[in-house]
């Protein structure tokens, strides 16, 4: 009951500080000029989105990292550190990715471009993020390099190369989040099911009782999301840029280390991860053809926008197949 009562607050505050942080933050980007620039390869109805706020993931990454971290030192006076360490360690995760973003989007502010960090600048800094939080959740949390196959209740000892995987994932994610933030309400929709994901999974991992540190996982995610959706669904009065949709992927895929079932996040965010396949298949497709494109533009949901569907369906239809892709997910926990 105590873990239930500590959802819910969890959820209610963040939800609550995201919007009231958000009605706040949005005028000071304003008159701060920190307008989104839009490329000239999008789709040319996005120029109209030009000069709408981004960076607004400060809004959520405050009240979800406050709420977490007060969320943390409750489990780690009642459980003990081992029941709190995940959790701080993802939020730490989520907060070097908020921060890589944040360097990110202020580079474009300031070259007044679309254009922040290079791709491999971005990459080098998501790969040393990764490898903290992994080093962090290998020596406090006694993380060993045996993989869980879910679905088939069997693990694997691989030895190094889950470090390797790991670190794959963990920045694979962190972009697939980044690139669904492309239209209105899209990654905070997706990633707002994948938090009650998260709820569920502590409820049912928990077996006896409900694992406090998922549900405060969840709470958070729903709660920042829910907020920002306030303001960020169509027509988007704010963006949370890649401030926002990175910090965001950290806490997805530290979700999934949390549970000691990295592979669940594939199913459950394989919307994010089809996003990027989208990308890479339309670039190596055009490099192939030499000049012939797979999709109409991509990412996927750009590709929707091209044959005609409207930003909302597209973010109902993202949203409703990564219901569907976590109920499947559900089968698919490591029941302890």
């Amino acid at each position: 009951m105590e873990y239930k009562i500590m959802f819910i607050i969890a959820l209610a505050v963040t939800f609550l500080a995201t919007v009231l942080i958000s009605r706040w933050l949005i005028p000071v980007l304003k008159s701060r000029k920190m307008g989104q620039k839009i490329l000239e390869i999008g789709p040319r109805w996005h120029k109209s989105k030009e000069g709408t706020p981004t960076m607004g993931g400060i809004a959520f990454i405050v009240p979800a990292v406050v709420v977490g971290v007060a969320g943390s030192v409750f489990l780690w006076i009642r459980e003990g550190a081992s029941a709190a360490l995940p959790l701080v360690l993802t939020l730490v995760l989520g907060l070097m990715g908020g921060l890589i973003g944040c360097i990110d989007d202020s580079a474009k502010l300031r070259n007044k471009r679309n254009e922040g960090l290079t791709a491999p600048q971005k990459f080098l800094l998501q790969l040393a993020a990764a490898a903290l939080y992994l080093l962090g959740m290998t020596f406090f949390c006694h993380m060993t390099t045996s993989l869980y196959i879910p679905y088939f209740n069997v693990s694997f000892d691989i030895g190094p190369f889950f470090y390797v995987f790991a670190m794959i994932l963990i920045v694979g994610m962190m972009n697939s989040v980044n690139l669904t933030d492309g239209i209105d309400g899209l990654a905070s929709s997706v990633t707002l099911v994948v938090g009650v994901f998260f709820t569920v999974a502590g409820f049912l991992t928990g077996m006896a009782e409900a694992d406090g540190s998922l549900l405060m996982l969840g709470g958070v995610i729903i709660g920042g999301t829910a907020g920002f959706l306030v303001y960020n669904f169509h027509p988007a009065r704010v963006f949370m840029g890649d401030t926002g949709s990175i910090f965001l992927g950290g806490l997805v895929v530290g979700g999934a280390f949390m549970m000691n079932n990295p592979l669940i996040i594939v199913v459950a965010g394989l919307v994010f991860i089809l996003e990027t396949l989208s990308v890479m298949l339309q670039v190596t497709y055009f490099k192939i053809t030499h000049g012939k494109r797979l999709f109409k533009m991509s990412p996927i949901h750009h590709h929707f926008e091209q044959c005609g569907w409207s930003e909302v369906k597209i973010v109902l239809v993202f949203s409703a197949a990564t219901v569907a892709l976590c109920a499947a997910a559900v089968f698919g926990l490591r029941r302890f």
